[in-house]
C-alpha cells in the first residue's frame, strides 16, 4: 500500500497512467528524470508534467501573463454565460410572471428549456472542440450570447422571452465545460489546483452574486434592463475573446505526455530532445539561421477561427465519445457526483422566489437577491481555502510517498463535501418553520462550500487521473447536470408547494450523503482501477478514440 492508503497496483504495468514522479529530489530519480524539463525557482526540483516541447506555439511555453490573460477573458465569459445566464431571472420570477400573465412554473421553465438546450449541444461542443479546436467555439458562443441578449431586451411576450433564453443557451455549453479543459492545455500538474478552484468558484458561487445584482435592477429599473445591461457587458467580452485569446488546443508529440503513458519513456524522451538539439545546431551551422523549431505565430495567424484539424477521427466517433467514457466506472462516478450535487444546489435557486416572495416572508426581488450573498460568501471562502491548500496538499502527500504523485491525493478535500448534505437538511428545516432568512442564507452558503469541495476535488482528479478523457468528462458532467435541472423545473415548485421545503431538502440531503459513499472507495482503489482500465480499455475495444490517441 502506498502512502495515504492508496492501494498499489499489482497488474504488471511498468507505470500506471496518472502516477508520476513529481518530486525528483525525494524520489532520487535524477538518473531517469534528470534530463527532463523542470520547473524554475522554488519548483526547480519538480518534473514538469506534461513535458513542454520546444515549439514557441506550444501553450505550455507561453508566458505566465499570456496564460493569465486567456484565463481572465475566458473566465469572464464563464461568469457571464456559464454562471449568470441560468439564474438571470431567478430573483424576478414573480414579477415577470405577473407582467406576462403566466404562472411561476412557466417562468421557471424558461430556465428549464435553456438548460435543455445546453445539455443537447454538449456532445457537439465536445466533438467540434476535439476536431477543430476551442477558439472558434468560444467566439461563436459569445456572439450567440449577444444575440440572445438583444432579443431578450426587446421581449414583449412569453414566446419572445423563451426564444431569447434558448439562444442564450447556445452559448453556455462551451464556457461551462471547456474552461476546465483549457487549464489542462495551459498549466502543468503541480499548477492546476488553484485554477481548478477558481473556475469551480466561477461556475458555482458567482451565480449567486447574479441574483444579488439582478434583484435590485428588476426592482428599480424593470426586468428588461437585465438584458439591456448584459448587451454592453457581453459585447466587450466577445471583442476581447476574438482579439486576445488564441487557440489553446495543441497537437503535442505523445512522448511529452509522460503523465498519460503506461511506460516510463524518460530515456527515449531525453534522447529525442538531445537529437533535436543536435539537429538544430547542425542546421544553424549549415544554413545560418534556419532551425527545425516552428516560428512563433503572428498576431493575425492567431486570429484564425479555424487552424486545421486536431483529430483524425470522424465527427460521429467524437460525438459518441462523451457517452462512451461512462463505461469507465470512475469517470461515471465523477460525472454523477458533479452533476447531482450541482443540481441539488441550483435547485434551491429555483424555489427561492417561491419561498421568500410569498407570505409570510413577502420579500421583494431585491430582498430575495440579497439572500444569495450567503452562498456567494460560502463559495468565496471555499475558493480561497481550496485554492490555498489544493496544490500544497498534493505536494505534501507526494513527498511522503517518496516523490511519487498519485491523482487520488486530489480527492482528500472531498471529505468536506459532507457539509453540503448537512446544509441541505438545515435549509429545509429553517424554511419549513419560517425561520430567519439570514440563517437560511448562511445554510445556503454552507451547502455551496461542500459542493465546491466535491467539484474541485473531482475536477482536479479527472484532469490528473484521466487527462486523456477530461474533455468528455466535463462535457458529460454538464450534460447530466443540465438534464437533471430540466427535470427539476417540471416538478420542484409544485412539490415544494404540496409537501413543504423540509421534505424536499431532506430528500436532497439524504441522496447527497448516499452519492458521496463512493468517494473513499474511489480514493483507496483508484490506482488499481486506473491500471485495470489501461489494461482493459473498453474505448479501445469499441474503437472509440479520445485525445490520448
Amino acid at each position: 500500500m502506498g502512502y495515504g492508503f492508496v492501494l498499489e497496483d499489482r497488474g504488471g504495468l511498468e507505470k500506471v497512467p496518472g502516477t508520476i514522479i513529481l518530486e525528483e529530489d525525494i524520489a532520487h530519480s535524477e538518473l531517469t528524470t534528470g534530463a527532463l524539463k523542470h520547473g524554475t525557482g522554488r519548483s526547480s526540483h519538480i518534473v514538469l508534467t506534461p513535458q513542454p516541447s520546444d515549439d514557441p506555439n506550444d501553450p505550455l511555453n507561453w508566458s505566465q501573463s499570456r496564460k493569465l490573460t486567456i484565463m481572465l477573458i475566458t473566465g469572464m465569459g464563464t461568469i457571464l454565460y456559464g454562471a449568470v445566464f441560468g439564474p438571470l431571472l431567478n430573483a424576478s420570477l414573480v414579477v415577470i410572471a405577473l407582467d406576462l400573465g403566466v404562472t411561476i412554473t412557466d417562468i421557471t421553465l424558461l430556465s428549464g428549456y435553456q438548460v435543455l438546450v445546453v445539455g443537447c449541444t454538449a456532445p457537439f461542443v465536445s466533438a467540434f472542440s476535439r476536431k477543430y479546436g476551442k477558439r472558434s467555439l468560444f467566439v461563436l458562443s459569445a456572439i450567440s450570447a449577444v444575440i440572445g441578449n438583444i432579443i431578450g431586451s426587446t421581449s414583449k411576450n412569453y414566446g419572445q422571452l423563451l426564444a431569447a433564453r434558448i439562444i442564450q443557451g447556445l452559448s453556455v455549453s462551451t464556457y461551462e465545460s471547456l474552461l476546465l479543459v483549457v487549464i489542462g492545455d495551459l498549466f502543468f500538474v503541480h499548477e492546476r489546483g488553484i485554477y481548478t478552484s477558481v473556475v469551480s468558484f466561477l461556475l458555482a458561487a458567482v451565480s449567486n452574486l447574479a441574483s444579488v445584482v439582478c434583484g435590485p435592477i428588476t426592482n428599480n429599473l424593470g426586468w428588461k434592463y437585465l438584458f439591456h445591461i448584459f448587451i454592453a457587458i457581453s459585447s466587450v467580452q466577445t471583442l476581447c475573446q476574438i482579439f486576445f485569446v488564441p487557440e489553446t488546443t495543441y497537437r503535442r508529440d505523445r512522448r511529452y505526455e509522460i503523465g498519460e503513458l503506461a511506460t516510463e519513456n524518460f530515456d527515449e524522451l531525453a534522447q529525442h530532445e538531445h537529437r533535436h538539439e543536435k539537429e538544430q545546431v547542425t542546421q544553424l551551422e549549415s544554413v545560418g539561421t534556419s532551425t527545425s523549431i516552428p516560428k512563433k505565430k503572428t498576431f493575425w495567424q492567431n486570429m484564425k477561427l479555424f487552424d486545421g484539424c486536431y483529430s483524425d477521427e470522424s465527427l460521429i466517433q467524437l460525438l459518441i465519445a462523451p457517452f462512451a467514457v461512462c463505461m469507465n466506472i470512475s469517470v461515471a462516478y465523477i460525472i454523477l457526483v458533479q452533476g447531482w450535487f450541482v443540481g441539488l444546489y441550483v435547485a434551491i435557486a429555483f424555489v427561492m422566489a417561491q419561498i421568500f416572495g410569498l407570505p409570510p416572508y413577502s420579500m421583494s426581488p431585491s430582498g430575495i437577491g440579497y439572500l444569495s450573498l450567503g452562498p456567494f460568501i460560502g463559495g468565496l471562502i471555499a475558493v480561497m481555502l481550496f485554492g490555498a491548500i489544493s496544490d500544497p496538499i498534493i505536494i505534501f502527500m507526494t513527498k511522503r510517498n517518496k516523490g511519487v504523485y498519485e491523482p487520488e491525493y486530489r480527492l482528500i478535500i472531498a471529505v468536506l463535501g459532507l457539509i453540503s448534505g448537512a446544509g441541505l437538511f438545515g435549509y429545509g428545516h429553517v424554511t419549513q418553520v419560517y425561520g430567519s432568512p439570514y440563517v437560511a442564507a448562511t445554510l445556503h452558503g454552507i451547502v455551496l462550500f461542500g459542493v465546491m469541495a466535491l467539484i474541485v476535488a473531482t475536477s482536479a482528479y479527472a484532469l490528473d487521473g484521466y487527462r486523456d478523457m477530461s474533455n468528455e468528462i466535463f462535457i458529460m458532467g454538464m450534460l447530466f447536470k443540465n438534464f437533471l435541472l430540466y427535470g427539476f423545473t417540471y416538478f420542484i415548485n409544485n412539490w415544494l408547494a404540496r409537501a413543504g421545503p423540509q421534505q424536499v431538502f431532506f430528500v436532497f440531503g439524504a441522496t447527497g450523503f448516499g452519492v458521496m459513499a463512493g468517494i473513499p472507495i474511489m480514493y483507496v482503489l483508484g490506482k488499481k482501477y486506473r491500471s485495470y482500465w489501461c489494461r482493459h480499455n473498453l474505448l479501445e475495444k469499441f474503437h472509440i478514440r479520445t485525445h490520448a490517441e
